[in-house]
C-alpha cells in the first residue's frame, strides 16, 4: 500500500455535510517563555474549526520496534519507563487500520512522567525494513520525541554508561543569539533501531513550570515530538487549519551549537511549536540551509521501522475523516475503522499522513 492510498469508502461521505467553512489564518501567539512547551492559558483556539473535529490530546507517540524485549529493556533500564500494558492484536480490523495485510502485532505501552510511548513490533508479516543507517535529521522521515531531565551532565553520563549512539557530537546549550532557545541544552541519540531520541533541558525560563517541579529523577517526561518538514506553511494548513493545532511560538536557529546538535553542518532552521493545550506538542523543523533532505519513503508500510504514529484524540473521528477526505489527505487506514475491543484504548479510529509523510493516528474513545 503506498502513499496515494486514498480513503474510499462511501459511508464517509454522508459525513461530509459537517464539513468545516473556509479556515482563516490564524497569527502565531505571543509566548514570552519557550515554544517547546505551552502553557494552556497561552492558546486562542482558531474559531473556525468545529469542536467537535479539533484534536484535543496528543497522548501518545508511537514507534515500530523490531524486537520488543530488547526495546522495553532498553526504555526502562536507559531511561527509566515504565510497562503499563502489553498486549497482542490481530484480526481484520487491526489490518484495515495499519493497512497491512495478515497482521499480528505485540503492542506494549510505557510511560515516563504524564507522557506515554507505544511501542509496536510487528509478529506478522515480518520483513520491515531499518531505518537507513546514513539517515540525517534533515531528512522527512525523521522523528523524535524530547524527553526532558532535570540534570543533563547526569542524563549524558548515564546514557555513555548504556553506550547509546550518538547523533549529536554532545549536549549543545543554544546560545543567547537564539532568543527562544537561549540556555537549553539538547543532545540527540538513537534507541537500538534507530529511533532518533532527545534528552532537553529547560533553565529556569523557558518551558512549562512543571519541568522544574521533580524529585531528582534524571528523567521527567515527554515536552513534544519533533518532525522534519519541508515547508513550514504547508504544514500548518495540516495541524493548523485541518485539526485545530495553535501555534505556540518559532524561532530561527543557526550557529554552531544547533549545527552541532542536528549534525547537519551548516545547518539553519525554521523551528515552530505547535500545541492543542493538552498532551504532547508537536514540533516543526524546517531546515532553511541546506534544504530538506531525502524524502519520505513513498511505499511506506506501518511495519517499516522508520514508522512512527502520533495519536490525537478527538470526539467525533468520522466527522474529522470527512473533512480531511475533503482536503484530499492521504489515509493508510480503509477508513474509520471501528474496533471489537478496547486493548489499544480506544475503539474507533484511522490513520492518515501529513503532508511529508508523518503518520497521524487519530483516535475517538
Amino acid at each position: 500500500m503506498t502513499l496515494k492510498k486514498r480513503l474510499t469508502l462511501t459511508a464517509l461521505t454522508d459525513s461530509l455535510a459537517v464539513a468545516l467553512p473556509a479556515l482563516e489564518t490564524i497569527a502565531p501567539l505571543p509566548w514570552q517563555s519557550s515554544f517547546f512547551s505551552t502553557p494552556p492559558a497561552a492558546l486562542a483556539q482558531n474559531p473556525a474549526i468545529a469542536p467537535n473535529v479539533r484534536v484535543q490530546d496528543v497522548p501518545i507517540i508511537g514507534m515500530t520496534v523490531s524486537d520488543m524485549d530488547e526495546a522495553i529493556a532498553f526504555y526502562s533500564d536507559v531511561l527509566t519507563f515504565e510497562k503499563i500494558s502489553d498486549v497482542e492484536v490481530l484480526g481484520a480490523e487491526m489490518e484495515a487500520l495499519q493497512g497491512v495485510f495478515g497482521v499480528r502485532m505485540r503492542v506494549v505501552q510505557m510511560q515516563l512522567g504524564d507522557e506515554v510511548i507505544e511501542l509496536t513490533q510487528y509478529l506478522a508479516p515480518t520483513g520491515g525494513r531499518p531505518v537507513p543507517i546514513d539517515s540525517k535529521s534533515n531528512d522527512l522521515w525523521f522523528q523524535h520525541v524530547a524527553i526532558v531531565v532535570s540534570d543533563m551532565d547526569a542524563a549524558y553520563e548515564r546514557l555513555r554508561e548504556f553506550n547509546v549512539q550518538h547523533i549529536s557530537t554532545g549536549p549543545q546549550t543554544l546560545p543567547e543569539s537564539i532568543p527562544a532557545a537561549a540556555g537549553i541544552k539538547a543532545f540527540y541519540f538513537q534507541d537500538p533501531d534507530g529511533h532518533n531520541l532527545e534528552v532537553i533541558f529547560f533553565p529556569e525560563d523557558k518551558g512549562d513550570r512543571r519541568w522544574q517541579d521533580h524529585n531528582g529523577e534524571i528523567f521527567l517526561g515527554i515536552d513534544h515530538t519533533a518532525i522534519a518538514v519541508a515547508n513550514t506553511e504547508e504544514s500548518l494548513k495540516f495541524y493548523r487549519d485541518l485539526l485545530g493545532f495553535d501555534v505556540a511560538g518559532e524561532s530561527f536557529n543557526s550557529g554552531t551549537e544547533q549545527a552541532h546538535l542536528n549534525n547537519v553542518e551548516g545547518a539553519q532552521l525554521h523551528i515552530s511549536g505547535l500545541s492543542v493545550g493538552q498532551g504532547m506538542a508537536v514540533e516543526f523543523l524546517d531546515y532553511i540551509e541546506p534544504g530538506p533532505g531525502r524524502s519520505y519513503p513513498a511505499d511506506s508500510q506501518a511495519n517499516d521501522l522508520w514508522h512512527w504514529e502520533i495519536s490525537m484524540v478527538v470526539p467525533d473521528a468520522e466527522a474529522l475523516a470527512a473533512q480531511l477526505l475533503a482536503a484530499d489527505v492521504t489515509f493508510i487506514s480503509d477508513g474509520v475503522i471501528s474496533l471489537p475491543t478496547d486493548d489499544l484504548g480506544f475503539r474507533q479510529g484511522f490513520l492518515v499522513r501529513d503532508p511529508d509523510g508523518h503518520v497521524i493516528r487519530v483516535i475517538e474513545p
